[in-house]
């Protein structure tokens, strides 16, 4: 079966449903709440890997296919970088908002000020309360890494590197109990994000290869690699006492494995709700943290903070906050529509 790359992957945004999900769990949900043995934390962290991972593979198809590669990528840089400074100024203006109704905006201004280094705007995506946006600079970072290797035709070389590189971020992650890699943070697109962009990006340049995996071997790979990633997280969390992280070496192999299968499968999830709600999973990525926060005030406000550990409450709020997160971008979307559909009409 041969898989054309320009065709419409569905199995991608079903997959981004369930992981856009995960990421709002991870949010939501206390880092050491536990079903059964495993930490829910680390039952969701396949999530931000795939998000990189679909993006270079989406980047690499339009690439490889592309007679203006040049135009193609300041067009996607631009689009990261757009949504990137909105939201940053969005929880910017939002968490001035809550210092001055705190009562003691001088004092939290000033610790507040003390984030906004070049370093935390322009590569970290650090600095207010928008602390998942740090995916967006670390994206672009890596897609223009990625553009550059490609066009010099030493991706591999890149490939190579980023793998060794995530390897070692493991150690300023969940490997710290081994060894503490001496950086601020390996969550930034050097340590982390480089590598699953790269990984993505090699799946759609190499396309045709994966066709000749069968649909069962894939699925007992997948299988074997979420049970790989529960042991390691375990040993890791609960035999050797040390942090939970953000992701491990056998989250490669894991997202690996998740990503033959949506390439394998790419019909599945056509036509389903899910599906088209997997395929907003970036609005609801960048908005979903307001609602957190704006539920973390009403918790708190209420005297409902013994409801943090209840099973019952936090999978509730994640749904109630996803699904709000989804409505809400929609709306914002169809009223971005409607102004420019206004402002082409004159």
């Amino acid at each position: 079966m041969q898989v054309d790359i320009m065709e419409r992957n569905y199995a991608i945004d079903l997959v981004k449903f369930f992981a856009i999900f995960a990421v709002v769990v991870i949010h939501t949900f206390p880092a050491d709440h536990e079903i059964g043995y495993f930490s829910l934390d680390n039952l969701s962290r396949f999530a931000v890997p795939f998000f990189f991972a679909a993006s270079g593979y989406l980047f690499g198809s339009k690439i490889q296919n592309s007679s203006r590669q040049q135009q193609y990528l300041s067009k996607y840089m631009m689009k990261i970088l757009k949504l990137y400074i909105y939201w940053f100024l969005f929880y910017f203006l939002y968490d001035i908002l809550m210092m001055y109704f705190d009562g003691h905006f001088q004092a939290e201004w000033n610790k507040y000020r003390e984030e906004f280094t070049l370093l935390n705007l322009v590569y970290y995506g650090r600095g207010t309360s928008g602390y998942q946006l740090w995916f967006l600079p670390a994206l672009m970072w890596s897609v223009l890494a990625i553009f550059t290797f490609y066009r010099l035709k030493i991706i591999h070389f890149l490939f190579v590197s980023s793998l060794t590189l995530n390897i070692i971020g493991v150690f300023g992650q969940s490997y710290s109990v081994f060894y503490q890699l001496e950086v601020e943070t390996t969550r930034d697109a050097l340590f982390f994000g480089l590598f699953y962009t790269t990984l993505g990006f090699m799946f759609a340049i190499g396309i045709q290869k994966v066709s000749q995996l069968s649909l069962k071997i894939i699925l007992l790979l997948l299988i074997a690699f979420s049970f790989l990633q529960l042991g390691e997280s375990y040993l890791i969390d609960k035999i050797l006492e040390g942090s939970h992280g953000e992701y491990f070496i056998s989250t490669i192999f894991l997202t690996t494995a998740l990503f033959l299968l949506v390439m394998k499968c790419v019909h599945l999830g056509k036509g389903w709700l899910i599906t088209k709600i997997g395929g907003r999973s970036l609005g609801i990525y960048v908005i979903h943290v307001f609602f957190i926060n704006l539920v973390t005030i009403a918790r708190e406000s209420l005297g409902l903070n013994h409801l943090i550990d209840n099973l019952l409450w936090n999978i509730s709020i994640a749904i109630f906050i996803f699904l709000v997160s989804y409505i809400a971008y929609q709306l914002l979307q169809n009223a971005e529509q409607t102004i420019q559909q206004k402002f082409a009409g004159k």
